[in-house]
């Protein structure tokens, strides 16, 4: 994972950026105050670099939980759409390996490790989805089964018809409308 520190300015930017979005969306994180919040993030610059890297990839990150047993607060990407920044890429590194020709610059596994997150697991996508409509013209990958993987395939979730869908693919499939959506927890 390739981190760096983020200088005075793109901080104070961020946390202009995550107040304000945190202020908007009250409804994602009910009784959460935002001066925990932010403390918790001026205590760990790493996690506050990995907000940052979400953020430039078009995630807007937000608050959406806090895990009690760990003392941490849960962020998932909250952009309309799968994150600009993190679209057309096959599923994980092997999946990228296999590719004979037409290989897309990353993977969403090894894009999301490299930026110190993970994918939203299928249960977190449908729990993000309660918090309002997203994916309404993109999909994005999420965390796939041993099993499924094994076979060599990949899971995908969107919401359609006001519903949301998973889907499979081959996990060497990659289309420009599906990213990748990811949680950190600070």
């Amino acid at each position: 994972m390739k981190e760096r520190n983020i200088s005075p300015l793109e901080r104070e930017y961020l946390f202009d950026t995550l107040r304000a979005r945190f202020e908007e969306n009250i409804v994602r994180h009910a009784g959460i105050e935002w001066k925990k919040v932010e403390a918790k993030l001026r205590a760990d610059v790493a996690k506050l670099w990995r907000l940052y890297e979400m953020e430039e990839t078009g995630g807007e990150p937000d608050v959406v939980g806090f895990d009690k047993k760990t003392g941490e607060y849960v962020f998932y990407d909250c952009s309309p759409e799968s994150p600009k920044g993190r679209r057309s890429v096959c599923f994980d590194p092997q999946s990228l390996e296999s590719r004979k020709e037409h290989k897309p610059k990353h993977s969403a596994v090894g894009l999301a490790k490299d930026m110190g997150m993970e994918l939203l697991t299928e249960d977190e996508y449908r729990q993000l989805q309660k918090l309002g409509e997203f994916d309404l013209k993109t999909s994005s990958w999420v965390a796939t089964p041993s099993d499924i993987r094994k076979l060599g395939g990949a899971i995908f979730c969107d919401r359609r018809y006001d519903m949301i869908w998973t889907y499979h693919n081959g996990a060497e499939s990659y289309y420009a409308a599906r990213g990748f959506r990811g949680s950190l927890k600070v």
